[in-house]
């Protein structure tokens, strides 16, 4: 049984979502916004940030921009402390920010500096947030941290192509496994999920974003005998 929290928070859990000023990571605000949460809408411009919020939230109740630049450690300890200090709780990371859907490059002959600039949003960007906000979701009674992972990164489907961001993506399913394990005594729920290939910017087609949204707000609302350290896609295992 894993270890619970003793006390109580009051209020509307917190949830943060990297990324989120459009695509996958606004319409997962979106959605978290509408389950009575208070979202903290991360975005490295802040303008965009704040149009963003406000398109979600006109009343600015449920939806708080922040700049974050995942990539950024000044950037993501300044969004930890304005957290800390303003809302004083994080009950669900949903790291979402990711870049560079290298699908032209082939591994043979990849850019190294390319595959560097992947890893440090897509791998280390998540590594960084969490690190920050653990202290936070640690405090929380039903803690969830959601990495948005991709079938790209499946080990069992590699075949060649898209190298920065399909070695990006097994690394943070490693980075998931491991950060299940150390966490799943203290309660914290860790999962991978694949949203699908989306009709976003990146993806550039494929189904309605709120379908491929809808997976990843599983796994952040999941309940507290919900799965840890797996990898789902709609809320079905996908292999590693």
């Amino acid at each position: 049984m894993a270890a619970r929290r003793t006390g109580t928070q009051q209020g509307p859990p917190v949830a943060v979502v990297t990324g989120a000023n459009r695509g996958i990571g606004y319409e997962v605000a979106r959605q978290l916004a509408d389950r009575d949460h208070r979202v903290v809408l991360g975005s490295r411009d802040l303008a965009k940030g704040r149009a963003a919020a406000g398109r979600l939230d006109p009343g600015g109740t449920r939806v708080v921009p922040v700049q974050l630049d995942v990539a950024d450690a000044a950037s993501v300890a300044a969004m930890a402390e304005t957290v800390t200090r303003e809302l004083g709780r994080v009950d669900v990371l949903v790291n979402n920010a990711a870049i560079l859907y290298d699908s032209w490059a082939r591994a043979r002959t990849a850019d190294l500096d390319e595959v560097q600039r992947a890893l440090d949003t897509n791998l280390f960007g998540a590594w960084r947030v969490t690190q920050a906000l653990l202290p936070l979701l640690e405090r929380s009674p039903h803690p969830r941290i959601v990495n948005v992972s991709s079938e790209t990164g499946s080990l069992q489907g590699m075949t060649g192509g898209t190298p920065a961001y399909a070695v990006s993506k097994a690394a943070l399913n490693a980075l998931t496994r491991l950060l299940a394990g150390e966490l799943r005594g203290r309660g914290v729920l860790v999962n991978a999920v694949c949203p699908g290939w989306t009709a976003t910017d990146m993806g550039g087609g494929g189904r309605p974003v709120p379908e491929g949204a809808a997976g990843v707000v599983w796994a952040a609302t999941l309940p507290d005998d919900g799965p840890t350290a797996g990898f789902f896609r709609d809320g079905r295992a996908v292999p590693w």
